[in-house]
């Protein structure tokens, strides 16, 4: 939970101060909202009982028959859901780097209700609640395809049908608190280290094993984006703090399967493709500048391909290329594929009908102003 204002403060630093309170606010109200959401209908079609493969049915509509008590599990259903709820809110909170400055609140009320049914809970249900990828035999530990490459493919999306910030590519539109961000990249890293170890289910030596390599894959990361940064001019600390979030989201995946050395190895290599990724996006001229897609999609997308690569049975019960397994191999790469696929065109759809109906963005007098005071009506003294 502490994650989702943690993707606040990292973003909200990012941002001129005029936005700063309405970027911490997206990632309040989308905990807020998928709290709500998550316990009417989300935890069913993500969880519930497989219907088709593709989402789970209402069974478990409004927690119907999620108990209290510790079953088989070792663990009462209701703390898996809650436990879920935090993914699927920190998913949505990522996702708002795509609005930066330019989104209207009504519209993002709707587009978070709109993406977490038909675009978290159909995957969240794909990968982990029994449906058609995970009978692929896709391994997905903690979030790689179902957190991190639907966010960042989604934040894409969205940046392509609000289009560009008023004035942006002509003037200066510098992070106006690099410190809030070092803040919100601080509560990330030991966040993660519960969004990972967490996902074993258990206080066993794979939770330990998915800490030690979540640690490790973002300080290789913080440490390659540092140096290939530092090669062209100086070695920011923003940089480096991207870095590190860019191994936490590229070991996701992994982190259940892999050993550290292998994490390094991970860790290092992302902060090198996402650096190389939001240079791309820089070049390329569009306006996703807190490169949710450059580090959570890309990196997502490169863990995933790792999980099916380097998961070994030395950690747990799955093996993967390197150990002659060319079946995990190719469906973690399908899934890879299929989820910014299906992340991508969904939210282009979504986007582009609430756009046509409500609008997605705020006026261009409300945008000069800021955000701060045209929707919240407070400002950052």
């Amino acid at each position: 939970m502490l994650m989702t204002p943690g993707v606040g403060f990292f973003y909200g630093g990012l941002v001129r101060k005029k936005n700063f309170i309405s970027m911490i606010s997206l990632s309040f109200i989308a905990f807020a909202l998928v709290s709500i959401q998550w316990i009417m209908i989300g935890y069913t079609f993500a969880f519930g009982q497989d219907a088709g493969g593709f989402i789970g049915n209402l069974g478990n509509l409004g927690l119907n028959g999620v108990g209290m008590n510790t079953g088989t599990a070792g663990y009462p259903p209701l703390l898996y859901m809650i436990f879920q709820l935090t993914f699927a809110a920190v998913t949505v909170a990522i996702v708002t780097s795509g609005l930066a400055e330019r989104v209207k609140l009504s519209s993002f009320v709707l587009f978070t209700l709109l993406w977490s049914t038909f675009v978290y809970d159909p995957i969240a249900h794909w990968v982990w609640g029994g449906g058609w990828l995970a009978s692929l035999g896709v391994i997905d530990f903690a979030g790689g395809m179902v957190v991190h490459i639907s966010a960042g493919f989604a934040a894409l999306a969205l940046a392509l049908v609000i289009g560009k910030r008023a004035g942006y590519g002509q003037y200066s539109m510098e992070p106006h608190n690099i410190p809030m961000t070092l803040l919100g990249a601080g509560l990330l890293w030991f966040g993660w280290f519960g969004f990972n170890g967490g996902s074993a289910l258990a206080a066993n030596g794979m939770a330990v094993n998915a800490i030690v390599v979540t640690n490790t894959a973002a300080a290789a990361g913080a440490l390659s984006w540092m140096v290939v940064s530092w090669i062209k001019g100086k070695p920011s600390s923003l940089g480096m703090v991207t870095g590190a979030v860019a191994g936490l989201g590229t070991i996701t995946p992994a982190a259940g399967y892999v050993t550290p050395l292998m994490a390094v190895l991970i860790g290092a290599v992302a902060g090198i493709l996402c650096y190389k990724a939001m240079l791309w996006r820089i070049k390329s001229g569009m306006d996703e500048s807190l490169d949710a897609w450059a580090v959570h999609g890309v990196g997502g997308f490169f863990g995933t391909i790792c999980a099916g690569i380097f998961a070994t049975t030395a950690v747990c019960s799955y093996s993967g290329l390197l150990e002659g397994n060319i079946h995990q191999f190719t469906a973690n790469v399908i899934g890879a594929v299929v989820v910014t696929v299906y992340a991508f065109v969904v939210t282009y759809i979504l986007a582009i009908g609430i756009d046509r109906t409500i609008g997605l963005r705020v006026s261009e007098e409300e945008e000069y102003v800021g955000l701060d005071l045209s929707q919240h009506g407070e400002s950052c003294r």
